[in-house]
């Protein structure tokens, strides 16, 4: 019987030996790949890696550019900067949220409002998106949150700029307002400059369209920090840029008085120069201060703006439409000229106008009018008659010549252009037919005809020069406008007529100018704000069925220098609201101390400026919503 025999030893020796080799090869196989990588790491990728090191020990902040100045003019400043010292929260870095928002709300006394806001806007931040606890602090403020930072991690104190609007409220719709980045504009461009803390942009307005060039370049700051975030030193800085300046057509003087003149009424006041077309004022009023958005705007104060149905978020000069009633009349007359009707034939007014089995009514009996006298007594009758004889389609080409229904090419975010009706336009608006009552009712600038008060102006200036002028907002050397194809003498008929207005026996002469040598021309009008039912009309009951009242006008009337518009929201009729808004305006052009002494006692009358009458309606509307009387601040 055979018997197995087991490996000799020289086998077992062979084996070991081969299992040795391979364990050893692997380990140097191993061995050679660390060590190659380890090569790589200290020898081509040195550099990565001491970066890598680097930011972990230094920091580097953006310091926000300055935003370049709005001025005007003249180079009288209109939006400026001015220091301030700020705390902003960085959520990435925030570990207790609870904890840190309670020691802030101690440190700086803040709302429970400001609480909510910041917890809300946390919630929706993402990153290093910083949230903004208060801004605008004083000095000591600023020192009680920087002496704990240690214990308030996440929490970002910094001195910086803010926006500041000199003229507050005056400017709100002119310049606009700032604001921080949202998650969303951030989105669209990935720069971390916008998520920097402090950092605005343009929400609205001029301070929105001409972003790029008033934004500037950041500053740079290079610090050691610990593993914990916790500042060791400051190694370097670089100083930022700022934007560069913008300057503008508008007189801020002049901008700022209309702005104050128009006192409680909700409008519009828009002057123009004629020999350039530069808009000197574009005031629309009640409005919001952009000094609150610039600070970060409360939700109680915003609820208020909101619920205003005077609507003070809406730029009425350029987005606001209106019927311009008998302020369109000078336009007809140039029409009517145009189309052979001579100035001196007279239409008898009894009151109306009788076409088919209705009345249009006039507002009174004038007897034989002219077209002068037309104007003077903005009498609807000799218009009907006119236009009924010419027909409208031959007087909207005209009304588009001098401004009406035209798009300007101004860097405002949105303009409304309101309508020139014509039989086109209805029957695509409507497929009806053009009727004669509808050049009737147009023609006294009612029916399907609106326009804002910037185009109101625009016309006033075109009619008052003569020329094609193209409205500017940013200052620049231009010439003059091309003449409009208007002979003379026609421009020189309604010209009359507008002094007539004013200066003769017409609708606005309690509104004529008290300056030696200077007269104004301009014409009146009403907007109805609902058919009129019966006798009924709006000049009264509650304020949202009253009419609106218009003023155009221009002076010097010998050689016309300057251009308005003044439109008064269910201000009840042209002559009664609009026109010694107008008369106060130009006065300040030619008279200022005679314009501010009328001003000051209006204002006395109204309960103060615009500052201390917006600071008591929030006071009230604070009280009306529920907040205890030692908690309501001014705005």
């Amino acid at each position: 019987m055979n018997e197995k025999r087991g490996p000799t030893s020289g086998q077992l020796e062979f084996t070991f030996s081969r299992r040795a080799l391979f364990i050893g090869g692997v380990q140097a196989l191993v061995g050679g790949v660390v060590a190659t990588r380890m090569a790589y790491i200290a020898v081509a990728e040195n550099e990565k890696y001491k970066l890598a090191s680097e930011s972990n020990r230094i920091n580097l902040t953006l310091i926000p550019p300055r935003r370049g100045w709005f001025i005007d003019r003249i180079g009288k400043p209109i939006a400026t900067n001015r220091a301030d010292f700020r705390v902003d929260i960085i959520p990435d870095r925030l570990q207790n949220r609870e904890e840190t928002l309670g020691t802030l709300t101690k440190l700086l006394d803040l709302k429970q409002e400001d609480v909510e806001r910041i917890e809300k806007e946390l919630k929706e931040a993402q990153g290093f998106q910083p949230v903004q606890v208060a801004a605008g602090l004083d000095y000591e403020s600023f020192a009680r949150v920087s002496v704990r930072l240690p214990d308030l991690p996440g929490v970002s104190p910094r001195q910086g700029f803010s926006r500041f609007y000199p003229s507050g409220a005056a400017v709100g719709h002119l310049l606009g307002y700032v604001g921080t980045v949202s998650a969303e504009e951030y989105r669209l461009d990935k720069n971390p400059l916008l998520i920097t803390p402090g950092f605005k942009v343009g929400k609205q307005g001029l301070e929105k369209t001409m972003e790029m060039r008033l934004r500037g370049k950041p500053g740079a700051k290079r610090t050691e920090v610990t593993a914990r975030g916790k500042i060791v030193r400051e190694l370097s800085s670089r100083p930022d840029t700022p934007g560069k300046p913008v300057q503008l057509t508008i007189d801020i003087d002049l901008h700022n008085y209309a702005a104050r003149r128009l006192g409680i009424e909700s409008g519009s006041v828009v002057v123009i120069d004629c020999l350039t077309g530069d808009i000197l004022a574009l005031v629309s009023m009640p409005c919001f201060d952009p000094n609150s958005f610039s600070e970060g705007i409360g939700r109680l104060e915003w609820k208020m703006l909101n619920s205003d149905d005077r609507i003070p978020m809406l730029n009425k000069s350029l987005q606001g439409l209106y019927p311009p009633g008998s302020t369109l009349k000078p336009m007809a007359g140039l029409a009517f000229l145009k189309h052979g009707i001579d100035p001196e034939e007279k239409v008898v007014c009894g009151g109306g106008y009788r076409l088919g089995n209705r009345v249009f009514k006039c507002l009174g009996r004038h007897g034989p009018m002219d077209m002068r006298s037309a104007i003077m007594k903005s009498c609807n009758t000799y218009f009907y008659a006119m236009a009924n004889r010419v027909g409208y389609d031959a007087i909207a080409p005209i009304a588009r010549q001098l401004g009406l229904g035209q798009e300007f090419p101004l860097p405002f975010q949105s303009q409304r252009y309101g309508t020139v009706p014509d039989s086109a336009w209805k029957m695509k608006k409507y497929n009806q037919e053009w009727s004669r009552s509808d050049s009737l009712n147009a023609v006294i600038g009612q029916g399907y005809v609106i326009a804002s008060p910037f185009q109101l102006a625009v016309m006033a200036s075109r009619i008052a020069s003569g020329r094609m002028l193209e409205p500017e907002i940013l200052l620049k050397n231009r010439k003059p406008g091309a003449h409009l194809p208007f002979p003379d003498e026609h421009l020189q008929v309604v010209r009359d007529g507008m002094d007539l207005v004013v200066n003769g026996a017409g609708t606005a002469v309690r509104s004529r100018l008290e300056i030696p040598g200077i007269t104004m021309g301009g014409k009146t009008g009403t907007a109805q704000v609902r058919a009129i039912k019966g006798g009924q009309r709006g000049q009264g009951g509650a304020r949202r069925y009253r009419d609106h009242g218009l003023f155009v006008c221009f002076a010097p009337v010998a050689q016309p220098r300057y251009a308005a518009a003044v439109v008064i929201e269910h201000g009840m009729g042209g002559a009664r609201a609009a026109a010694p808004v107008a008369k106060d305006v130009l006065t300040f052009l030619y008279d200022r101390e005679k314009a501010m002494a009328s001003l000051e006692a209006l204002e006395a009358g109204w309960g103060g400026g615009i500052d201390e009458r917006m600071a008591r309606q929030y006071a009230a509307f604070q009280a009306g919503q529920g907040v205890p009387a030692d908690e309501r601040s001014e705005m």
